[in-house]
């Protein structure tokens, strides 16, 4: 059955991207937002969405991803996932929305498809903001786009140099307060009495040297985001100081009696095991359970190696602008050996010191520091035993990145398909 003529109508002048489906993931309609930001001229009507949004020869969950018409159909609910979509301006990370239409018989007839482009990741090189495309990282970026627009806390977890910071300006961004302050609170090493001046601000008097009031961090953050970095180095005697003001919502500076009402969205973060942490007393569990209304794991950079080579160029282009620095096949296979503890940060400060360190244009592996520089056996540098899967991501890292990245070439002298050399690059 077709849509209606008053559907096709009403989301002809919608302002986002909209298709209409059948159950057989045929394309019927589509609006003229879709096909001005995603079509890129083409005749879309007929065709399947996953050939138009992905290049599949089957449904998205046949090929690995998560389906939002496959998972509709099969509980009758509306799904929303994201995807990496092909668009005219490359892969983009896009938002999708999908709703079911049930008609006279009581069975699902069409699906209605609305689609958003995330303007907050890219899947390019970037010069600001979130960047990469890996399967960890999407399901890291779709829980962002869902706590984004509410006032919930959000927690961000994972180990140091992941790009806390980062993705805490990302959810602001994509927030009702985004035109508000974003202001981050350094929580360690603070001593209760910096604390408390640093958090609340003071009165003119409160203390020596306090010789005129200060306005504390929760104040400026009126409107905007209250950024607690690191929440799990705050000493134990002074988390019930920020407990006291997350349930009351109120205030006061030091010295001051006046009680001021605060006017904030919370982002927390930390390295720490926040609940081992509880369990062993050493925080406490009324404010984890505050701080921790929706936890967001940070993938660390081992657990998304197929962003590497993207983040590498994206560091490049931001360590050096207006200069064009390439890196050799052999300095990126060692880069996408390596497990990075330090994550990201640790990969910026290693394309820092190879770019100080290059005379051309080409960073090579002997412009690597000495942990990636080893001698390689078969692609991988010397180390530890590790399971057979990891053995052979980084042996097929390496060898892409022989083959300058041509991901065809490579899987027909690997006799494999292309397709699935693309899953096992991106496990």
């Amino acid at each position: 059955m077709s849509p209606t003529n008053e559907l096709i109508s009403f989301l002809e002048n919608h302002p986002d991207a909209q298709i209409v489906m059948d159950v057989d993931y045929r394309i019927l309609a589509a609006n003229a937002a879709y096909r001005r930001i995603y079509a890129g001229g083409r005749d879309v009507i007929g065709q399947t969405c996953y050939a138009v949004s992905h290049g599949y020869s089957r449904p998205c969950d046949e090929c690995g991803e998560s389906c939002p018409l496959a998972a509709s159909r099969a509980n009758g609910e509306p799904n929303r996932v994201l995807h990496l979509h092909h668009t005219p301006r490359g892969d983009e990370h896009v938002d999708v929305e999908l709703t079911p239409i049930i008609g006279e018989s009581g069975q699902i007839e069409y699906f209605v498809e609305r689609m958003t482009t995330v303007r907050e990741a890219s899947s390019l090189p970037a010069e600001k903001g979130l960047v990469g495309k890996s399967p960890a990282f999407n399901r890291m970026l779709e829980l962002v786009r869902r706590v984004a627009p509410s006032n919930t806390a959000a927690l961000l977890l994972g180990e140091s140099g992941t790009g806390k910071e980062l993705v805490a300006q990302a959810i602001h961004q994509q927030s009702d307060r985004e035109h508000g302050p974003f202001v981050v609170v350094e929580c360690s090493g603070l001593t209760e009495t910096l604390f408390e001046s640093e958090l609340f601000g003071y009165e003119k008097g409160a203390f020596t040297g306090a010789n005129q009031r200060k306005i504390g961090l929760v104040e400026s953050a009126a409107g905007g985001t209250l950024f607690l970095d690191e929440v799990g180095d705050i000493p134990l005697s002074l988390q019930v100081k920020l407990l006291r003001l997350l349930e009351t919502g109120t205030f006061r500076r030091v010295g001051g009696v006046e009680t001021l009402r605060a006017d904030f969205r919370l982002i927390a973060a930390t390295h720490r095991d926040l609940k081992g942490m509880v369990e062993r007393g050493s925080f406490r569990r009324d404010l984890y359970y505050r701080l921790s209304v929706f936890p967001i794991f940070l993938p660390a950079l081992r657990e998304r190696r197929a962003d590497i080579a993207l983040l590498a160029e994206t560091l490049l282009t931001r360590l050096a602008p207006g200069r064009i620095y390439n890196l050799s096949p052999e300095a990126l296979a060692r880069l996408q050996a390596y497990d990075f503890p330090g994550n990201i940060r640790e990969l910026r400060n290693i394309i820092e010191r190879a770019i100080l360190m290059a005379d051309g244009d080409t960073l090579l592996a002997e412009h690597l520091p000495p942990e990636l520089t080893g001698e390689a056996v078969a692609g991988i540098p010397d180390m530890d035993i590790v399971p057979l899967e990891m053995a052979e991501l980084r042996y097929l890292q390496w060898v892409l990145a022989r083959h300058n990245g041509d991901r065809k070439s490579l899987a027909a002298q690997l006799g494999i398909s292309e397709r699935t050399l693309y899953r096992k690059l991106a496990a």
